[in-house]
């Protein structure tokens, strides 16, 4: 039984390119454990980043064919998307070897470490990365195991999802879409929203109330009333609503173009990023950092220096008239705050929404139409290309088309361009000298891909 960090050497992980996945394996390396594993991504004399970037770790990489799993390894890896017809699990059950899921494996590592959890259904990538920058500008030498690649991590020639300090400080997203975060018991759980995602609202706030008693120190956001509702102290919190009660407040919100500012407690804050929530990114990690004795004066000059997330508002840059911004927003509160975030930019703004899975889009439906009327002004326009499917059983009585047909009813400027390949040929007479075009989608490993195509056909 599998129940401290010390209890395994050799631990294989089944799906190790999926970005959780690769995460743990990387610290786990980065600690001195012996860590392989395979991947149905992973093809004979076919070049592979993530294949690469994991064996310059010393990480030992194999096609998923079972030919990975032998006797000796003590512990195997599996994500949720794994299933028992893998033959690596079949190789692992014959040989009675230990199979965890990834989440029970992030699990005990938490408890190796001082933990702070990063949980909500938005902003936990983001808010985790500038946590993690804050304390290591602090110089606490802090631990990360992220969803997202941090940029300045990234420009070692890494992954950029995980690294191992020497301090005592472990940041990691918790999870609530498979309601893995009830197994975390942190020093402090951080608590940013509560939004119909992957589940309805009352699961939600069951599967948080569960990760507030897990915590021994709890932090909310004030400005959500649902995330509120769950605050064990206020002296904790942070707001950025002009009549909230809490311990840390923002105010003065302002963006100018790809820049925001704002006071933390008459602290000016200055950031290279984009939107609003990412002031509420920002004025979670600093809150946080407060309660490990991190003053905000130098919260605010570590985060002048944030370099972002990878696919998080990641701007690629102005090309004839255009700007190009690839986002990896999915749900619809996602999307509308990036459609918000990028607006001040330009005067036009075209977004473009590539939605995963056939019942997510059918459970979020009304809400994505909802959300995304909300926030358009008369001029933006909402793009969207067919659902993107992953493989195995779904019902697929659903379109991307229907969204857009239930946007245009609400008189919306909504355009369905099934093949997204024939995207900016179809936008093209409909870019303005001066115009914003944001890519938006999630879980499609070719979507990095893709804005590096449309970037190089605008």
């Amino acid at each position: 039984m599998i129940q401290s960090i010390n209890d395994f050497n050799r631990v294989f992980f089944i799906g190790i390119a999926g970005t959780g996945m690769s995460a743990i394996a990387q610290y786990l390396q980065g600690i001195g454990k012996e860590v392989g594993g395979s991947d149905r991504y992973f093809h004979p004399d076919e070049p592979n980043d993530t294949k690469t970037k994991l064996e310059a770790e010393g990480i030992h990489c194999f096609l998923q064919d079972g030919s990975g799993i032998e006797a000796g390894i003590d512990l195997v890896v599996v994500s949720t998307a794994v299933e028992e017809t893998v033959p690596e699990v079949i190789k692992t059950r014959s040989l009675n070897i230990p199979i965890i899921k990834r989440s029970e494996l992030l699990a005990i590592i938490a408890q190796s470490k001082k933990t702070i959890a990063v949980g909500g259904t938005s902003g936990k990538s983001t808010t985790s990365a500038m946590l993690f920058d804050i304390l290591q500008y602090a110089g606490m030498r802090p631990s990360i195991i992220s969803g997202a690649g941090l940029v300045s991590i990234i420009r070692e020639g890494k992954i950029g999802n995980a690294k191992v300090g020497t301090g005592d400080w472990l940041v990691i997203e918790a999870d609530e879409s498979d309601g893995s975060i009830v197994q975390y018991h942190p020093e402090i759980g951080l608590l940013l929203n509560v939004d119909k995602d992957h589940k309805e609202i009352d699961v939600l706030i069951d599967i948080f109330k569960t990760f507030q008693q897990n915590s021994r120190q709890f932090v909310v956001n004030q400005s959500h009333p649902l995330a509120a509702s769950l605050s064990t102290d206020l002296n904790n919190d942070f707001c950025h609503h002009q009549h909230c009660e809490a311990g840390f407040i923002a105010t003065d919100f302002a963006q100018q173009g790809l820049q925001i500012s704002f006071n933390l407690n008459n602290t000016p804050f200055h950031l290279q990023v984009v939107g609003r929530h990412n002031m509420e990114n920002a004025l979670a990690a600093a809150t946080v950092a407060a309660l490990t004795g991190v003053d905000l004066s130098t919260s605010a000059e570590a985060l002048q220096h944030y370099e972002g997330i990878y696919r998080r508002h990641q701007v690629w840059g102005q090309k004839n008239g255009v700007w190009l911004i690839d986002d990896y927003a999915h749900n619809p509160a996602k999307c509308a705050a990036s459609i918000e975030a990028c607006q001040p930019i330009a005067p036009k703004l075209i977004a473009w929404f590539q939605p995963h899975g056939y019942g997510p889009t059918r459970f979020l439906r009304a809400d994505f139409v909802t959300e995304i009327a909300r926030v358009l002004r008369p001029n933006d326009e909402i793009w969207m290309s067919e659902i993107f499917y992953a493989g195995g059983t779904a019902t697929k009585d659903i379109s991307a088309n229907d969204l857009i047909n239930d946007l245009q009813a609400l008189g919306k400027n909504a355009y369905f361009t099934e093949h997204r390949s024939d995207l900016v040929s179809d936008i093209r007479s409909h870019i303005t000298e001066n115009c914003c075009l944001l890519l938006m989608g999630a879980r499609d490993p070719s979507l990095e891909h893709f804005a590096e195509e449309v970037w190089n056909a605008l």
